[in-house]
């Protein structure tokens, strides 16, 4: 964790325990803090690299009772090199532009990320998110925040990832696409790789995936960038590509 002094006091705090999105029967906690304030950037960096994630003004890491499935993971950017599909796919994309704009809602966007809910996590709650709710996530950030939207050659949106700018990286926050073009462009996948691009080009080390469960299908992508740290007791280590 950073040791950059803070100028205030960091008070942190623990949610009700609530069911788990991911893991069936178990329940999930969080321990939440607030990132408000001329030290935003600084505590959001140094919480970043103790395992946090960020949402809208807050950051957060899991205090699941009897848990610990979910591990922070980051890609070492310097080390990564794509092979085979991987490949595959950043080629079957080239014809993308990409954008990377101040983060800002539009209609546009909103439109395309509720297609993506309801085709993908219909019965998740963020499917029922209405526009208010969804500008509210892209630009509710204390931090350096952008939207990187990307578009084919007529000009449609077919992805958006919302980023956050940290001094050793990129943060990606949260990623949607067009579900129709899912299967020929994996347009998930390739806005990771775009990702790793985009931060070994700016000079910054890592790119930040969130949670990884070795048990969630949801999550088994973030697997297939190597190499993988994971955060733990002991700090960042290379996730053992056994286990992955």
């Amino acid at each position: 964790m950073d040791q950059t002094p803070l100028k205030r006091p960091q008070f942190f705090f623990t949610t009700a325990p609530m069911p788990c999105p991911y893991l069936d029967g178990r329940l999930e906690r969080k321990i939440v803090t607030d990132l408000t304030g001329p030290s935003a950037d600084t505590v959001h960096d140094a919480l970043s690299r103790a395992g946090f994630r960020r949402s809208h003004t807050i950051a957060y890491a899991p205090a699941c009772p009897g848990c610990q499935a979910c591990l922070p993971v980051r890609i070492v950017v310097d080390g990564f090199k794509p092979r085979g599909t991987l490949r595959r796919i950043t080629k079957a994309n080239t014809d993308l532009s990409v954008t990377v704009l101040t983060a800002s809602a539009t209609a546009e966007q909103y439109q395309l990320f509720a297609r993506y809910q309801q085709a993908r996590h219909g019965e998740s709650d963020m499917a029922l998110m209405g526009f208010f709710d969804y500008r509210s996530m892209v630009e509710d950030s204390p931090i350096d925040t952008a939207m990187a939207e990307f578009r084919d050659p007529d000009g449609t949106l077919v992805a958006g990832c919302l980023l956050d700018r940290m001094n050793d990286g990129l943060s990606a926050v949260y990623s949607f696409f067009e579900p129709d073009s899912a299967t020929r462009r994996s347009l998930g996948t390739y806005m990771v790789l775009w990702l790793i691009e985009r931060a070994r080009s700016e000079g910054l080390d890592y790119v930040y995936l969130g949670y990884w469960i070795e048990n969630s299908r949801k999550m088994s992508y973030k697997s297939r960038f190597r190499p993988l740290e994971a955060f733990g007791p002991e700090g960042w280590s290379r996730l053992d590509e056994a286990t992955t």
